[in-house]
């Protein structure tokens, strides 16, 4: 299978063998706070945005794009990757694009909680970024975006713009789309039950 993912993903590697086809990154505290640990990515094709280079230098696994984070009539989706993609609010967007220029006619979202917890008191925020004093609670790993990490105010509406176009993009160009996640509370794609997508043979 072609497997796409984002972030702290390398944070499962040592739970799992898992490992994805492409990894990709383009929230600027992430690439910036957690450099060292995607440079060391190996086995993967990296896909980041240009002006994160200077966080991320290159390799023989890495792909630079023309990310492009403000533009007019947002949210857009790309239909020609190569010469641009853009920015939605979410990494998952940036890779609903990417799946869709790879060719890939099945898309299963896995993992998509689509809620957040708030900050704790304990936590730090200015304007939009959260410098984190305790553990996070919104992802698979306490260290995630734990102490001395930084994130972004998730802003779940925002993002739910931008997967709504997305669906009418696939809707319109015979991509079928589903959300494989268990539980969850996005309800944008139609849900499919995560263990119906493996042979249990």
């Amino acid at each position: 299978e072609i497997t796409i993912a984002s972030n702290c993903i390398f944070l499962k590697f040592d739970d799992t063998k898992f490992r994805p086809t492409f990894y990709t990154v383009e929230d600027r505290l992430v690439a910036e706070d957690r450099a060292s640990s995607i440079m060391k990515l190996d086995g993967m094709i990296k896909i980041i945005p240009y002006d994160l280079k200077k966080f991320i230098k290159s390799d023989s696994n890495s792909i630079y794009i023309n990310f492009v984070r403000h533009y007019k009539n947002f949210p857009r989706f790309t239909s020609n990757f190569e010469s641009i993609v853009y920015w939605g609010g979410t990494v998952s967007y940036l890779n609903m694009q990417l799946a869709y220029y790879i060719g890939i006619s099945e898309i299963y979202l896995i993992g998509f909680d689509h809620d957040y917890k708030k900050p704790s008191h304990l936590d730090e925020q200015q304007g939009t970024v959260i410098t984190s004093h305790s553990k996070d609670k919104n992802h698979f790993n306490e260290n995630y975006f734990g102490p001395g990490f930084r994130w972004h105010d998730p802003m779940v509406n925002r993002m739910e713009q931008s997967y709504i176009v997305s669906k009418k993009f696939f809707d319109l160009n015979d991509t079928k789309i589903y959300n494989a996640t268990v539980g969850g509370a996005l309800e944008v794609f139609p849900r499919i039950e995560f263990d119906s997508l493996f042979n249990k043979e």
